[in-house]
């Protein structure tokens, strides 16, 4: 009796892996923020934090109010959210889905953890694509990629309902220096 040789296809089959079972994700209050971040008012620009994967992704959101101080002066008859300060929020997202990484890897150890937030070494390829006004909501997202020793790539975006308003790419510093 002869067994048939396996075919290619079956081959390929046997060699499928599993999918890996997707990453926790956590979401994260105002309040939560305030422990991770070391901003405090009026730069501390985001509101909420969710669908975090600690170290690799995650969604935030910035509510624009009139009231923020910026308005003032960007400008007065015409209020304009500064493309700046909407990379600031989109940075400080950065900066929770990296220190969600390490209260995770410490669980929730002791310790400040806003003191691991490092710093904002450069912006590139960012294009904005819609005035930010108050009233609107920025829905942000974050998505770190490849760590280039004390660097990290991430990319940024933020959109305004279903409307891009800018993207980007940032290299954050993974440590703070002193």
């Amino acid at each position: 009796m002869t067994i048939a040789p396996e075919t290619a296809p079956a081959r390929r089959a046997m060699a499928v892996k599993e999918p890996k079972a997707p990453k926790e994700t956590f979401s994260y209050s105002s309040d939560d923020i305030k422990r991770m971040l070391p901003h405090r008012w009026p730069m501390l620009m985001i509101d909420r934090a969710y669908d975090v994967v600690p170290g690799v992704s995650g969604r935030g959101i910035k509510s624009v109010s009139v009231n923020e101080p910026f308005f003032a002066g960007h400008y007065p008859d015409h209020s304009i959210m500064p493309g700046v300060m909407i990379v600031e929020a989109m940075a400080q997202l950065v900066a929770v889905v990296y220190v969600a990484e390490l209260l995770e890897a410490e669980n929730a150890g002791t310790g400040d953890p806003s003191a691991s937030v490092g710093y904002l070494g450069s912006i590139s390829s960012m294009k904005f694509s819609r005035l930010v006004v108050p009233g609107d909501q920025l829905q942000l997202e974050a998505k770190l990629g490849q760590k280039l020793g004390g660097l990290r790539s991430v990319s940024v975006r933020a959109t305004v309902g279903t409307e891009l308003a800018a993207a980007g790419s940032l290299i954050v510093t993974t440590e703070r220096k002193g």
